[in-house]
């Protein structure tokens, strides 16, 4: 995407309405909501690239930026937009709980906004202004609202509760069918990391909390490739790495 971003109208209570634009749009691997990591920083190799759109794109906008390793980034869950619900049932809560909407990170919510930390890995101002981010949990095409940097001290809490989630999602082994792995070779140049994101993708399960079928293949995008795996509930296995069909 490229030129000027539309306007984002926004009304607030006894306040004139304002408008968002977004700065940019996230390139990411994940085409397709299911499979992108839960949290952001659970697949280090999942990079994203954001190319600040006008009249953000200049060098000044980001002077100083660099000397953060860490960045806030707000974005819309656009794909959510218009849809929302009071309660949802959280993946950490096997899906058959519910809790309200304000006390998960579902994207199903009135002003669909979201926050993600992630790693910036490289600023370049060369051409406009080109950042690269690592550990990024979007969908390719997020528009992003807003850049702002990590504070250790002030973002981060060791004392703090965390409710029903008690601490990382499980880790699962993740294995490569023999027919997986002669297909790895023909997309090493391209993705020489996708042996690795696969790792860190499946490894957390993106099943949806109700699936337990061991044999059934699931699908999904990553970059131009069609993923095709499986769960035997104690490990993942990649069962075939196909070109993904227009």
């Amino acid at each position: 995407m490229s030129g000027e971003p539309p306007p984002i109208e926004v009304a607030a209570a006894d306040s004139p309405a304002f408008r968002l634009r977004p700065i940019g749009y996230l390139a990411t691997p994940f085409r397709d909501r299911f499979g992108i990591p839960r949290q952001p920083r659970l697949a280090p190799h999942a990079c994203g690239t954001l190319r600040l759109l006008p009249p953000c794109d200049r060098a000044e906008a980001v002077r100083g930026l660099d000397a953060f390793s860490h960045v806030w980034l707000t974005f819309l869950f656009h794909r959510s937009a218009g849809r929302w619900s009071p309660t949802v049932r959280p993946p950490r809560l096997g899906g058959n709980q519910r809790v309200g909407v304000f006390a998960s990170r579902s994207p199903f919510r009135l002003n669909p906004l979201g926050l993600s930390l992630v790693e910036l890995r490289s600023l370049d101002t060369r051409d406009g202004v080109v950042l690269t981010f690592a550990g990024v949990d979007l969908l390719d095409g997020t528009p992003i609202l807003d850049i702002k940097p990590y504070l250790p001290f002030v973002d981060r809490e060791d004392e703090a509760r965390a409710g029903f989630v008690a601490g990382p999602p499980v880790r699962l082994p993740v294995d490569f069918s023999a027919r997986a792995l002669g297909q790895l070779p023909c997309h090493a140049e391209r993705w020489p990391d996708l042996a690795a994101l696969l790792d860190e993708v499946l490894a957390y399960d993106p099943r949806p909390a109700y699936a337990t079928d061991p044999l059934r293949i699931y699908g999904f995008r990553l970059y131009d490739l069609e993923i095709q795996w499986r769960c035997t509930g104690e490990r993942a296995i990649v069962e075939q790495i196909l070109p993904a069909a227009d």
